[in-house]
């Protein structure tokens, strides 16, 4: 029997969620076709279907690509233009039906590419019930001075993850994704850097990390996730999805993680802290604004495709209202506006509205055929500057001109 071939982000939320899907559209269909889905970490991933050429050559007929990989996706030609399919047959209530940042990442040169499928910007994610206790405020401002509330500031985070580090309860102050993927503390770089004012860019649009606000992200950055008064201890150990399991479990006070972590909370059965969860903008110096990153995942389909009419079928099906809910129930995140303010949705994950206002302060990283290579190399310098004592500006400096080398 011919089958449709799926490479997925492995992510028990979405692995669920397109069973689901797949089922409910053989059945509206009367289509007798299996979906073999194979489950595949971040690196495999990308070395599957772009390394290897898997969405060229026909191994892959349908991939979960992130925006961070999406311009080096089309530069190669591995997946298919959907402008033509779209005119003809578009998803529904399309583009009206997404917020315009989940729209732009895959349009380039003015076709589209790919069609958003989880979302969540990076947040802070806290615990509003240790936050909301009385007498954990009365001893917070007896310590600091000021009233116990969601930080503001880096040096606030950094006081309160000390206030509610507590290893002999299983608690920490606060919780990193520090494991190489060269994904989770590039961003967590990002973060630091656009929350101190600085920018990735140089004036003519080229990359530059070589400056001063980079020095500081980076020295704070290294700082609190050796400091054992404030950082889970595994947190070098962790990924994302680790990190945002160790949160749900109770283990920390505070994460700077996806949206999708802090919704994960309410609706996993491994969750210890439902209710109990709230999110805010993240933290950032003084006289500087919050930011937050915007990467998110889309469905593709491969340009080697032997099957693109049933793929392009299928996305259209997983893209629905109704599937958007489905995988946001299931603990992934819906992408459609219809989502974000459903009264369902909104009852189990009360903060979920938020995410509106999370994108109003979404940096995208820069678009550019070289970033992937680029993100090895300042995951490379991050995990250097956590497990050594090679000054930052030396570390930035010595990145920069990898960097150059490339660009």
């Amino acid at each position: 029997m011919d089958k449709i071939r799926i490479a997925v982000r492995k992510f028990e939320p979405f692995e669920t969620t397109l069973k689901k899907l797949w089922d409910a559209f053989s059945v509206e269909n009367n289509l007798n076709m299996e979906a073999e889905m194979i489950p595949l970490e971040l690196h495999d991933l990308y070395e599957e279907t772009l390394t290897k050429k898997g969405l060229q050559n026909g191994d892959w007929d349908i991939a979960h690509i992130n925006t961070d990989w999406i311009f080096d996706a089309v530069n190669s030609k591995a997946v298919e233009n959907l402008s033509p399919l779209i005119a003809q047959n578009p998803p529904q209530n399309f583009p009206e039906g997404w917020h315009e940042s989940l729209l732009h990442l895959q349009e380039i040169n003015n076709q589209v590419y790919g069609l958003p499928f989880h979302d969540g910007p990076e947040c802070l994610i806290y615990r509003k019930d240790l936050f909301e206790d009385i007498s954990e405020k009365e001893n917070f401002k007896n310590q600091y001075g000021y009233d116990l509330q969601p930080p503001k500031t880096w040096e606030q985070f950094t006081q309160i993850a000390e206030f509610f580090n507590r290893p002999s309860d299983n608690l920490y102050g606060c919780v990193f994704a520090n494991y190489p993927d060269g994904h989770n503390m590039v961003f967590d770089f990002c973060l630091q850097l656009w929350t101190r004012g600085g920018s990735l860019l140089h004036d003519n649009n080229q990359i530059n990390i070589n400056k001063l606000e980079a020095i500081q992200a980076l020295d704070f950055y290294r700082h609190i996730v050796n400091n054992p008064k404030t950082t889970h201890p595994k947190s070098k150990e962790f990924g994302s999805v680790e990190a945002g399991m160790a949160f749900a479990t109770g283990e920390a006070a505070m994460a700077i993680n996806w949206f999708g972590f802090a919704s994960m909370c309410e609706v996993i059965e491994a969750s210890k802290v439902k209710g109990k969860v709230d999110i805010a903008e993240l933290p950032h110096d003084e006289n500087q604004n919050s930011a937050s990153l915007n990467v998110y995942w889309l469905y593709t389909i491969g340009s080697g495709s032997k099957h693109k009419n049933i793929a392009y079928d299928f996305l259209r099906f997983a893209t629905t209202p109704q599937s958007d809910k489905l995988l946001t129930n299931e603990g992934g995140i819906g992408c459609r506006k219809s989502t974000w303010n459903d009264t369902e949705i909104n009852k189990t994950i009360p903060y979920y509205h938020k995410l509106s206002m999370l994108h109003e302060n979404a940096l995208t990283l820069p678009q550019t055929p070289v970033w992937p290579k680029v993100a090895e190399l300042i995951d490379y310098m991050v995990l250097k500057a956590i497990d050594s004592k090679i000054p930052s500006a030396q570390l930035l400096e010595e990145t920069q001109k990898n960097i150059q080398k490339i660009i």
